[in-house]
Protein backbone atom coordinates (compact mmCIF):
# COMPACT_ATOMS: atom_id res chain seq x y z
CA UNK A 1 0.00 0.00 0.00
CA UNK A 2 1.44 3.64 -1.06
CA UNK A 3 2.24 6.24 2.07
CA UNK A 4 -1.22 8.60 1.55
CA UNK A 5 1.36 11.33 2.67
CA UNK A 6 3.65 10.73 -0.36
CA UNK A 7 2.42 11.81 -4.22
CA UNK A 8 3.45 9.12 -6.46
CA UNK A 9 5.50 9.90 -8.92
CA UNK A 10 4.45 9.14 -12.41
CA UNK A 11 7.05 7.53 -14.53
CA UNK A 12 9.13 9.14 -17.01
CA UNK A 13 9.65 8.03 -20.38
CA UNK A 14 13.01 7.18 -21.92
CA UNK A 15 14.28 10.03 -23.99
CA UNK A 16 17.29 10.05 -26.07
CA UNK A 17 19.12 13.47 -27.43
CA UNK A 18 19.15 13.02 -31.39
CA UNK A 19 22.54 13.27 -32.46
CA UNK A 20 23.56 16.39 -34.33
CA UNK A 21 23.50 16.19 -38.26
CA UNK A 22 26.50 17.89 -39.56
CA UNK A 23 26.60 18.05 -43.22
CA UNK A 24 29.89 16.58 -45.04
CA UNK A 25 30.67 18.49 -48.94
CA UNK A 26 33.06 17.09 -50.89
CA UNK A 27 33.79 16.52 -54.96
CA UNK A 28 36.82 14.64 -53.62
CA UNK A 29 37.29 10.51 -55.19
CA UNK A 30 34.84 8.44 -53.78
CA UNK A 31 37.00 6.24 -51.66
CA UNK A 32 38.78 10.16 -50.67
CA UNK A 33 35.40 11.07 -49.21
CA UNK A 34 34.32 7.90 -47.73
CA UNK A 35 37.54 8.27 -45.80
CA UNK A 36 36.97 11.12 -44.29
CA UNK A 37 33.64 10.64 -43.62
CA UNK A 38 34.75 7.46 -41.46
CA UNK A 39 37.66 9.64 -39.46
CA UNK A 40 34.97 12.59 -38.92
CA UNK A 41 32.49 10.26 -37.18
CA UNK A 42 35.33 8.77 -35.38
CA UNK A 43 36.31 12.37 -34.07
CA UNK A 44 32.46 13.10 -33.71
CA UNK A 45 30.98 9.85 -32.58
CA UNK A 46 28.29 11.98 -30.57
CA UNK A 47 27.58 13.31 -34.09
CA UNK A 48 25.83 11.91 -37.80
CA UNK A 49 27.83 13.50 -40.27
CA UNK A 50 26.32 12.38 -43.81
CA UNK A 51 26.97 13.13 -47.09
CA UNK A 52 24.81 16.20 -48.60
CA UNK A 53 23.47 14.14 -51.26
CA UNK A 54 21.83 11.99 -48.36
CA UNK A 55 20.44 14.76 -45.90
CA UNK A 56 16.95 15.34 -45.87
CA UNK A 57 15.26 18.70 -46.56
CA UNK A 58 14.80 18.99 -43.15
CA UNK A 59 18.55 18.88 -42.81
CA UNK A 60 19.55 20.62 -45.08
CA UNK A 61 17.09 24.07 -43.63
CA UNK A 62 18.59 23.42 -40.14
CA UNK A 63 22.33 22.64 -40.93
CA UNK A 64 24.82 25.75 -38.80
CA UNK A 65 27.85 24.23 -39.84
CA UNK A 66 29.19 21.97 -42.24
CA UNK A 67 32.38 20.69 -43.05
CA UNK A 68 33.90 20.86 -46.34
CA UNK A 69 37.08 19.13 -48.58
CA UNK A 70 36.78 20.91 -52.06
CA UNK A 71 33.28 21.36 -52.04
CA UNK A 72 30.19 21.86 -54.42
CA UNK A 73 29.13 25.56 -54.20
CA UNK A 74 26.15 24.63 -55.12
CA UNK A 75 25.47 22.76 -52.74
CA UNK A 76 26.19 25.01 -50.06
CA UNK A 77 24.50 27.27 -51.48
CA UNK A 78 21.57 25.02 -50.24
CA UNK A 79 22.25 25.38 -46.77
CA UNK A 80 20.48 28.23 -45.44
CA UNK A 81 20.83 28.25 -42.02
CA UNK A 82 24.65 28.01 -42.22
CA UNK A 83 27.05 30.01 -39.66
CA UNK A 84 30.52 28.90 -40.87
CA UNK A 85 32.19 26.69 -42.71
CA UNK A 86 34.96 24.83 -41.61
CA UNK A 87 37.15 23.26 -44.49
CA UNK A 88 39.63 20.68 -44.28
CA UNK A 89 42.21 22.16 -45.93
CA UNK A 90 44.63 24.84 -45.57
CA UNK A 91 44.27 26.07 -48.73
CA UNK A 92 40.62 27.74 -49.10
CA UNK A 93 41.51 30.49 -52.51
CA UNK A 94 39.08 28.09 -54.59
CA UNK A 95 36.12 27.74 -52.06
CA UNK A 96 36.50 31.76 -51.34
CA UNK A 97 36.36 32.31 -55.36
CA UNK A 98 33.60 29.88 -56.20
CA UNK A 99 31.55 31.09 -53.15
CA UNK A 100 29.60 34.74 -53.60
CA UNK A 101 30.59 37.77 -51.25
CA UNK A 102 29.00 37.84 -47.67
CA UNK A 103 28.33 34.11 -47.28
CA UNK A 104 29.25 32.52 -43.79
CA UNK A 105 32.51 32.48 -42.36
CA UNK A 106 35.08 29.90 -43.86
CA UNK A 107 37.69 28.80 -40.87
CA UNK A 108 40.72 26.84 -42.89
CA UNK A 109 42.60 24.18 -41.42
CA UNK A 110 44.93 25.16 -39.13
CA UNK A 111 46.74 21.92 -37.69
CA UNK A 112 50.36 21.09 -36.28
CA UNK A 113 50.56 18.28 -37.91
CA UNK A 114 50.49 19.80 -41.54
CA UNK A 115 53.16 22.68 -40.39
CA UNK A 116 55.55 19.78 -39.14
CA UNK A 117 55.09 18.35 -42.33
CA UNK A 118 55.58 21.27 -44.44
CA UNK A 119 58.73 21.98 -42.40
CA UNK A 120 59.99 18.61 -43.25
CA UNK A 121 59.50 18.95 -46.81
CA UNK A 122 61.18 22.42 -46.30
CA UNK A 123 64.16 20.87 -44.62
CA UNK A 124 64.27 18.09 -47.33
CA UNK A 125 64.11 20.11 -50.06
CA UNK A 126 66.95 22.88 -49.00
CA UNK A 127 69.39 20.41 -48.31
CA UNK A 128 68.81 18.59 -51.68
CA UNK A 129 69.83 22.13 -52.91
CA UNK A 130 72.42 22.84 -50.75
CA UNK A 131 74.59 19.39 -50.98
CA UNK A 132 74.47 20.43 -55.21
CA UNK A 133 71.60 17.26 -55.77
CA UNK A 134 70.60 18.22 -59.51
CA UNK A 135 74.29 18.76 -60.55
CA UNK A 136 75.43 15.22 -59.23
CA UNK A 137 72.07 14.30 -60.61
CA UNK A 138 73.18 15.30 -64.12
CA UNK A 139 76.60 13.94 -63.49
CA UNK A 140 75.60 10.61 -63.11
CA UNK A 141 74.04 10.51 -66.38
CA UNK A 142 76.84 11.79 -68.26
CA UNK A 143 78.99 8.81 -66.01
CA UNK A 144 80.89 12.01 -64.40
CA UNK A 145 82.69 11.59 -62.06
CA UNK A 146 84.07 15.28 -60.08
CA UNK A 147 83.12 16.36 -56.49
CA UNK A 148 82.71 19.96 -55.77
CA UNK A 149 83.10 22.05 -52.41
CA UNK A 150 80.56 21.87 -49.93
CA UNK A 151 79.42 25.44 -48.66
CA UNK A 152 78.99 25.75 -44.87
CA UNK A 153 75.76 25.94 -43.84
CA UNK A 154 76.05 29.35 -42.54
CA UNK A 155 77.23 30.65 -46.09
CA UNK A 156 73.58 29.72 -47.67
CA UNK A 157 71.41 32.51 -46.61
CA UNK A 158 67.52 30.77 -46.83
CA UNK A 159 64.76 33.04 -47.86
CA UNK A 160 61.13 32.55 -46.59
CA UNK A 161 58.07 33.96 -48.40
CA UNK A 162 55.15 33.59 -45.72
CA UNK A 163 55.46 33.86 -41.72
CA UNK A 164 52.00 31.83 -41.31
CA UNK A 165 51.94 28.76 -39.24
CA UNK A 166 54.05 26.44 -41.77
CA UNK A 167 56.76 29.59 -42.40
CA UNK A 168 57.47 29.71 -38.90
CA UNK A 169 58.10 25.94 -38.37
CA UNK A 170 59.80 25.50 -41.40
CA UNK A 171 62.31 28.21 -40.51
CA UNK A 172 62.84 26.59 -37.36
CA UNK A 173 63.66 23.49 -38.72
CA UNK A 174 66.18 25.48 -41.02
CA UNK A 175 67.56 27.32 -38.63
CA UNK A 176 68.24 24.22 -36.08
CA UNK A 177 70.74 23.23 -39.55
CA UNK A 178 72.71 26.34 -39.41
CA UNK A 179 71.40 28.44 -42.16
CA UNK A 180 70.64 32.04 -42.04
CA UNK A 181 66.82 32.59 -42.35
CA UNK A 182 64.81 35.44 -43.20
CA UNK A 183 61.19 35.38 -43.94
CA UNK A 184 59.04 37.89 -45.41
CA UNK A 185 55.18 38.81 -44.82
CA UNK A 186 52.92 41.51 -45.31
CA UNK A 187 52.96 42.94 -42.13
CA UNK A 188 55.67 43.38 -39.50
CA UNK A 189 56.34 40.37 -37.26
CA UNK A 190 59.04 38.74 -35.55
CA UNK A 191 61.23 35.59 -36.20
CA UNK A 192 63.58 33.94 -33.17
CA UNK A 193 66.55 32.85 -34.51
CA UNK A 194 65.97 34.48 -37.25
CA UNK A 195 65.39 37.43 -39.32
CA UNK A 196 61.68 39.17 -39.94
CA UNK A 197 60.95 41.41 -43.15
CA UNK A 198 57.86 43.25 -44.56
CA UNK A 199 56.43 45.06 -46.97
CA UNK A 200 57.59 46.07 -50.43
CA UNK A 201 61.31 47.18 -48.92
CA UNK A 202 61.69 43.71 -47.32
CA UNK A 203 60.78 41.22 -50.37
CA UNK A 204 63.28 42.85 -52.13
CA UNK A 205 66.37 42.38 -49.32
CA UNK A 206 64.70 39.00 -48.84
CA UNK A 207 65.57 38.20 -53.10
CA UNK A 208 68.68 39.92 -52.61
CA UNK A 209 70.28 38.00 -49.88
CA UNK A 210 68.75 34.38 -50.78
CA UNK A 211 70.55 31.60 -52.05
CA UNK A 212 67.41 29.58 -51.79
CA UNK A 213 63.91 31.03 -51.89
CA UNK A 214 61.08 29.15 -50.27
CA UNK A 215 57.52 30.18 -51.22
CA UNK A 216 54.69 29.55 -48.46
CA UNK A 217 52.55 32.11 -49.27
CA UNK A 218 48.80 31.92 -49.53
CA UNK A 219 47.42 32.75 -53.33
CA UNK A 220 45.72 35.92 -53.29
CA UNK A 221 45.07 39.13 -55.09
CA UNK A 222 48.23 40.60 -53.70
CA UNK A 223 50.04 37.11 -54.33
CA UNK A 224 49.03 36.34 -57.63
CA UNK A 225 52.22 36.77 -60.00
CA UNK A 226 54.45 38.00 -56.75
CA UNK A 227 57.52 36.16 -58.57
CA UNK A 228 57.50 38.20 -61.80
CA UNK A 229 60.53 38.92 -64.34
CA UNK A 230 61.64 41.80 -62.30
CA UNK A 231 61.55 39.92 -59.13
CA UNK A 232 63.04 37.33 -59.74
CA UNK A 233 66.38 39.12 -61.54
CA UNK A 234 66.59 40.54 -57.69
CA UNK A 235 67.83 37.08 -56.80
CA UNK A 236 71.50 36.56 -56.58
CA UNK A 237 73.01 34.55 -59.71
CA UNK A 238 72.71 30.79 -58.99
CA UNK A 239 70.35 30.99 -56.40
CA UNK A 240 67.56 28.54 -56.56
CA UNK A 241 63.73 28.41 -56.09
CA UNK A 242 61.08 26.40 -53.90
CA UNK A 243 57.85 26.55 -54.55
CA UNK A 244 55.16 25.11 -51.81
CA UNK A 245 52.75 27.09 -51.87
CA UNK A 246 50.65 27.73 -54.90
CA UNK A 247 51.58 27.81 -58.76
CA UNK A 248 50.35 31.21 -59.66
CA UNK A 249 52.31 33.11 -56.77
CA UNK A 250 55.55 32.38 -59.89
CA UNK A 251 55.34 33.67 -63.03
CA UNK A 252 56.25 30.39 -65.14
CA UNK A 253 57.48 31.73 -68.39
CA UNK A 254 59.62 34.42 -66.34
CA UNK A 255 61.08 31.36 -64.14
CA UNK A 256 61.92 29.61 -67.76
CA UNK A 257 63.49 32.85 -68.88
CA UNK A 258 65.40 33.09 -65.61
CA UNK A 259 66.35 29.28 -65.40
CA UNK A 260 67.77 29.27 -69.02
CA UNK A 261 69.74 32.13 -68.93
CA UNK A 262 71.48 30.67 -66.00
CA UNK A 263 70.11 33.43 -63.71
CA UNK A 264 68.98 31.20 -61.71
CA UNK A 265 69.94 27.55 -61.01
CA UNK A 266 67.13 25.14 -60.06
CA UNK A 267 63.43 25.60 -58.81
CA UNK A 268 61.55 22.66 -57.20
CA UNK A 269 58.07 22.86 -58.03
CA UNK A 270 55.51 21.08 -56.02
CA UNK A 271 52.36 23.63 -57.22
CA UNK A 272 51.74 24.60 -60.92
CA UNK A 273 49.28 27.47 -62.92
CA UNK A 274 47.58 24.34 -63.67
CA UNK A 275 46.90 20.75 -61.49
CA UNK A 276 47.80 17.65 -62.59
CA UNK A 277 50.55 19.63 -64.72
CA UNK A 278 49.43 18.71 -68.68
CA UNK A 279 51.76 16.27 -69.96
CA UNK A 280 53.48 18.34 -72.78
CA UNK A 281 53.76 21.14 -69.93
CA UNK A 282 58.15 22.09 -70.89
CA UNK A 283 58.52 21.62 -66.99
CA UNK A 284 58.77 17.84 -67.21
CA UNK A 285 62.15 17.70 -69.17
CA UNK A 286 63.60 21.14 -67.95
CA UNK A 287 67.27 20.06 -66.90
CA UNK A 288 66.68 22.88 -64.16
CA UNK A 289 63.33 22.33 -63.04
CA UNK A 290 62.14 19.03 -60.36
CA UNK A 291 58.31 18.84 -60.54
CA UNK A 292 56.90 17.32 -57.20
CA UNK A 293 53.09 16.20 -58.30
CA UNK A 294 51.69 18.56 -55.08
CA UNK A 295 53.29 16.13 -52.50
CA UNK A 296 54.95 18.52 -49.79
CA UNK A 297 52.38 18.46 -47.16
CA UNK A 298 49.81 16.24 -47.92
CA UNK A 299 46.67 16.50 -45.17
CA UNK A 300 46.97 13.89 -42.25
CA UNK A 301 43.18 12.89 -41.73
CA UNK A 302 43.72 11.71 -38.53
CA UNK A 303 44.73 15.40 -37.13
CA UNK A 304 42.47 17.61 -39.34
CA UNK A 305 39.19 15.30 -38.31
CA UNK A 306 40.71 15.97 -34.92
CA UNK A 307 41.14 20.05 -35.62
CA UNK A 308 37.76 19.93 -37.16
CA UNK A 309 36.16 18.12 -34.55
CA UNK A 310 37.34 20.11 -31.98
CA UNK A 311 36.41 23.15 -33.44
CA UNK A 312 32.85 21.77 -34.18
CA UNK A 313 32.07 20.69 -30.97
CA UNK A 314 33.01 23.77 -29.08
CA UNK A 315 30.83 25.19 -31.67
CA UNK A 316 27.92 22.62 -30.54
CA UNK A 317 28.74 23.69 -26.89
CA UNK A 318 28.65 27.39 -26.43
CA UNK A 319 28.32 28.67 -30.03
CA UNK A 320 31.99 29.89 -30.48
CA UNK A 321 32.98 30.10 -34.10
CA UNK A 322 36.78 29.49 -35.06
CA UNK A 323 38.75 32.64 -37.09
CA UNK A 324 37.67 32.33 -40.16
CA UNK A 325 39.39 33.74 -43.47
CA UNK A 326 39.67 37.68 -43.76
CA UNK A 327 37.69 37.70 -47.51
CA UNK A 328 39.73 41.16 -48.37
CA UNK A 329 43.42 39.02 -47.62
CA UNK A 330 42.12 35.79 -48.95
CA UNK A 331 43.17 33.93 -45.91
Amino acid sequence: MSDPGVTPVTPIAETRVQPAVLPFLSRSQPETAARWLTMLSEAMPTCRILPFAQLSAAERAAATVAIVADPDPAELLQLPALRWVQSLWAGVERLMAELPPGGPPIVRLVDPVLAQTMANAVLAWTLYLYRDMPRYRQQQDARLWRQHVLPRPQEVPVGILGLGALGRQAATALIAQGFPVAAWSRNPGTLAGGTALHGPDGLQALLRMSRITIVLLPLTAATRGLLSAPTLAQMPPGAALINFGRGPIVDTPALLTALDSGGLSHAVLDVFDQEPLPEDSPLWSHPRITVLPHISAPTDMHSAARVAAVNVMTFLSNGTIPPGVDPVRGY
